[in-house]
């Protein structure tokens, strides 16, 4: 009886240990999933140097990717800590009980987010979600070709002397975002007329089109591909420092406004190590880095007196409230999404490259 009992205690001594020591090697680790060249690797391996937690960094090129993986790793045990989406996709999650809520308590850098970048439609007391990065879609003009003054409207991207000059993102829900707005539509509609319609303006922009580019946009423009079109504020910021001709323009209907977000899965393993990371972003002196190297706004009070007059004031860099409150967000469309991606984003592209082999 006492060697079974002793047995038992040693098999029950070892489960322990082995239980001590998997959630002290889980909380050792900690799995991010962002977009491309979001975090200097520099930051993520000084984070580590500084909390002894081992950043798995992998990245995504898009939403639909980034929820496609969450989806599929839901059930696997082996999904992510932290996760990176943008503002209609943290609505999305939210809806379907993929994030959990931020305990803002454990944050002890959060008082330098600004206040006007809180509370939006998509998470209204941020609850789920806290801003990374953000940033507005305008409209870039080289002014070497093109009078910027001359440009103050989206409709400006239609004039027939732009012929093969214009540049548009990649990504639908942007591009019919613009065509909406001209409309007078919300460039959050579910109703297909409205897309529709929106598809036949964008139809009459085609002959103006010189490339669609989402993977770095403000690379035409330096390399002289196009001369006007959309622009992130950030990309602006990286064109203009390449080349002083290119001038960002706000465009009077309102820009697009879009944010990136710090969210955490409701299957995260390391929730502690998620917060400590988010917070190691929050400093100043980190946000100085991200927005120094990679050309992002980062939504932190602390970073401007870091930085030098001219990029601290810069408005490609940190666009005005006023222009940030006219901005429209892109919010969840729910099942029209299939409407903006699957068909009629397909069919411009589709259009767009034969009319290019025709001429």
């Amino acid at each position: 009886m006492k060697k079974f009992f002793a047995h038992s205690l040693k098999n029950l001594f070892l489960s322990t240990t082995a239980l001590f020591a998997a959630s002290a090697f889980a909380n050792n680790k900690l799995y991010v999933y962002n977009w491309t060249d979001y975090v200097p690797s520099d930051l993520v391996a000084q984070f580590s140097k500084e909390t002894g937690i081992e950043v798995i960094y992998s990245t995504f090129e898009s939403n639909e990717e980034m929820y496609a993986k969450l989806k599929l790793t839901q059930n696997t045990g082996s999904g992510y800590d932290l996760v990176f989406p943008s503002s209609y996709y943290v609505n999305k999650m939210i809806k379907e009980k993929m994030l959990q809520p931020i305990d803002q308590s454990k944050l002890t850098n959060i008082h330098q987010i600004p206040k006007h970048l809180l509370n939006k439609e998509f998470d209204p007391e941020n609850k789920y979600s806290l801003p990374y990065v953000y940033g507005l879609t305008g409209i870039e003009v080289n002014a070497d070709e093109i009078d910027p003054k001359t440009i103050t409207s989206w409709a400006d991207l239609w004039k027939p002397e732009f012929k093969g000059k214009v540049l548009m993102t990649s990504d639908a829900r942007e591009v019919f975002h613009v065509a909406l707005l001209l409309d007078g539509k919300s460039p959050n509609t579910t109703n297909e007329e409205d897309i529709k319609t929106a598809y036949e303006r964008l139809e009459k922009l085609l002959p103006n089109v010189a490339t669609f580019n989402s993977d770095s946009p403000e690379v035409p423009y330096v390399q002289g591909e196009a001369a006007i079109g959309m622009i992130w504020n950030g990309s602006a910021y990286l064109a203009h420092k390449e080349n002083p001709s290119l001038q960002f323009v706000y465009p009077k209907e309102g820009a697009i406004f879009w944010m990136d977000n710090y969210a955490i899965p409701t299957t995260a393993k390391n929730v502690e190590g998620a917060h400590k990371f988010i917070d190691f972003l929050l400093r100043p002196e980190n946000a100085k880095v991200v927005v120094e190297r990679m050309g992002f706004s980062m939504p932190n009070e602390g970073v401007k007196a870091l930085l030098s007059p001219e990029v601290a004031n810069d408005p490609k860099l940190f666009p005005p409230a006023s222009e940030i409150e006219k901005g429209i967000m892109q919010g969840d469309v729910g099942e029209a999404v299939d409407i903006y991606d699957t068909r009629s984003a397909v069919n411009f592209h589709r259009t767009f490259l034969f009319s290019k082999l025709r001429n």
